[in-house]
């Protein structure tokens, strides 16, 4: 087997708030990076259909606005519902290109109601199968008024060629015991998904390396003033305070030595490449591995709870 893996970082924007031109948008991209024979390609946070950018610039706090409630349900009516298909045509591209992905979604689950959203990470296979829906943990500030706590589920971790990666939502990176938790199922290729922001992915993308020495891929979006489309509901009320860059990108990946493979990119779009060598992880792993002959679990030891979390039990008694 090759200890090499080319990844494709699509740092791009999303036809915000529109799940059916963004799916198209992130299809081609998907084409492009296995045009480019990228063994794997991942997509920024909640990407499709967009982050909520909103919530900041309108006052996203005040309790029964007709204009938070309009917007709101607007986000619901673009949200992903994996159950009914949604992603279905994105699982048949990455069949045909043989390249895995990670995507950042809203999720709408079904398990759930239906009606409450998720910032969910979905892994998809080579073979165009999704294998884990990662949702994220806690939402940060004033993201929790519009996404739901996920739960342990998606802490998961795959193999893709030499290596085992798994991944974690924006600010869940900073969350010790999750990494710790992809740790210890042997991940060396760590996923991180941004809305967007060179200041987030400059600091932890490196020190999540060498916490790990692992491979670390940050992946970020991209959105100006000019993305927001002006079939929005309320456009005018969130461009009016807008700034001209909402999100800068800074999709970057370190290796195990905690130093750059590709430093943070800025200020566009595109499909960002670079090849990884797993040999590197072993390497590294000579002198540190915190889950390893660097661990004491006589000492400290972690407990997950992996279950889907749902108000609704069926029973036969």
């Amino acid at each position: 087997m090759s200890t090499l893996l080319k990844i494709g970082m699509a740092q791009i924007a999303p036809v915000w708030l529109d799940k059916t031109q963004t799916i198209e948008k992130v299809k081609s991209y998907i084409v492009q990076a296995g045009n480019e024979n990228c063994n794997l390609v991942v997509f920024g946070e909640g990407l499709l259909p967009g982050y909520p950018f909103w919530l900041s610039i309108t006052n996203g706090s005040e309790f029964n606005s007709s204009i938070q409630k309009e917007i709101h349900a607007h986000y619901i009516n673009n949200a992903i519902q994996i159950e009914s298909g949604e992603l279905d045509g994105i699982c048949q591209l990455a069949k045909e290109h043989q390249i895995a992905i990670y995507l950042g979604i809203i999720e709408r689950a079904k398990n759930r109601g239906g009606h409450s959203l998720y910032c969910s990470l979905v892994y998809i296979n080579e073979d165009g199968i999704i294998k884990s829906v990662h949702r994220k943990l806690q939402p940060t500030y004033e993201e929790r008024l519009t996404w739901s706590p996920g739960d342990g589920n998606g802490l998961q971790v795959h193999p893709l060629k030499a290596f085992t990666v798994g991944g974690l939502n924006c600010w869940e990176n900073w969350m010790p015991l999750p990494r710790t938790a992809l740790y210890a199922q042997g991940e060396n290729l760590h996923i991180a998904v941004w809305p967007g922001a060179e200041k987030n992915t400059f600091d932890i993308t490196k020190f999540i390396a060498k916490e790990s020495r692992s491979f670390v891929v940050s992946v970020s979006g991209y959105m100006s003033i000019e993305d927001f489309p002006k079939t929005t509901p309320h456009y005018e009320t969130i461009i009016a305070n807008a700034p001209e860059i909402l999100a800068n990108g800074g999709s970057c990946i370190a290796g195990p030595d905690g130093e750059w493979v590709i430093p943070p990119v800025t200020g566009k779009e595109g499909l960002f490449t670079g090849t990884i060598d797993y040999q590197r992880v072993l390497e590294e792993r000579h002198n540190f591995d915190c889950v390893g002959h660097y661990s004491r679990p006589d000492v400290t030891k972690l407990t997950i709870n992996t279950e889907r979390q749902s108000i609704l039990d069926f029973s036969n008694k």
